[in-house]
């Protein structure tokens, strides 16, 4: 997820360069799980929404973010049927997570903050502001946990924490907490950190390193990052990720695949079991699941957005390992 509009971290120039030199091969989809819910394989978005990030509640209601805009469309997807939840801010939207009470947490890409809307109303709740000031951030991508809401930053070697509550009362924003990183690389004009999940133990972090094509394990309490042993395995441009139980799923845009790996419960160790695709995808970034299925929006960074550019959010059917 990120940076467009912005020279310095283009995500639209990062793909095209990254796409040059991409090797990795592309494999035939997992094997579907059924449910009994029988949801959607795929479904449209408005013409010009230019969507980012994509987030489901247990409902199976999804809610993609427009990377110009900062609306909020949800789908059904029962149904397929969508419409507006949230209209612009006048500022991006990146990743999203929906976390308790029905909050949705929403990254601010370049304009370095986060918010929380409301998805029974599409409120917007609370907006915190994350970059420091006096730096240059791009707040990416969100993961909840039980505790607080974590953001990667692109630009920067830190990440942000916001905290939950658990009395439901929204935290102030003398609350946000920036957390330094040490142990990886950060290249200027790049887009660095990107996706972020928990691990499978909860004790710690894992990030997607756009620019190295590798995963981090991060302490969050220490801020000490390491590298992920994936055995030499090569994993390629990661951007949003989800994990459930032990496996973790990879977007890679550049290549229009899900990567899926079997972690172990620290998170220090994973090994790629298989790479998803389909020919529907079209430069995805972010991944969300409901039904045995794992939802992606079409990002199309290749092509200019336009009122009448068509979007869509489209899926594959996979049984996740034991």
């Amino acid at each position: 997820m990120t940076g467009r509009g912005n020279s310095r971290l283009s995500r639209r120039a990062f793909l095209a360069s990254a796409a040059a030199a991409a090797t990795v091969p592309v494999t035939a989809m997992a094997a579907g799980a059924t449910s009994r819910r029988r949801p959607v394989t795929s479904a449209p978005l408005p013409d010009g929404f230019a969507p980012e990030g994509i987030a489901v509640d247990r409902r199976g209601i999804a809610y993609c973010g427009n990377r110009l805009t900062g609306a909020v469309y949800r789908i059904d997807l029962t149904t397929g049927t969508g419409s507006i939840l949230a209209k612009s801010v006048g500022a991006p939207c990146a990743g999203l997570k929906v976390g308790p009470r029905g909050r949705l947490y929403v990254a601010g890409d370049r304009a370095g903050d986060a918010r929380i809307i409301d998805t029974a109303s599409g409120d917007l709740l609370a907006t915190y502001g994350l970059v420091p000031p006096s730096a240059a951030g791009l707040v990416n991508d969100v993961v909840i946990t039980p505790t607080a809401a974590y953001f990667t930053d692109s630009a920067r070697a830190a990440l942000y924490a916001l905290p939950i509550p658990p009395d439901g009362s929204l935290p102030g924003q003398g609350q946000v907490t920036v957390l330094p990183l040490t142990g990886l690389p950060i290249t200027p004009g790049t887009i660095n950190l990107n996706g972020i999940v928990s691990t499978p133990d909860g004790r710690a972090l894992i990030v997607a390193h756009s620019a190295e094509g590798t995963l981090y394990r991060v302490d969050p309490a220490a801020g000490t990052a390491t590298l992920v042993d994936l055995g030499g395995g090569r994993l390629g441009v990661g951007d949003g990720m989800l994990r459930q139980g032990a496996t973790l799923f990879v977007v890679l845009p550049v290549t229009n695949e899900i990567a899926v790996l079997a972690l172990d419960r620290k998170g220090r160790v994973g090994r790629i079991i298989a790479r998803l695709t389909d020919p529907a995808f079209d430069i995805p970034t972010t991944v969300a699941a409901f039904g045995g299925r794992l939802y992606l929006p079409n990002a199309r960074f290749d092509v200019p957005v336009t009122e009448t550019t068509p979007y869509d959010v489209v899926s594959v059917s996979v049984t996740t390992p034991v």
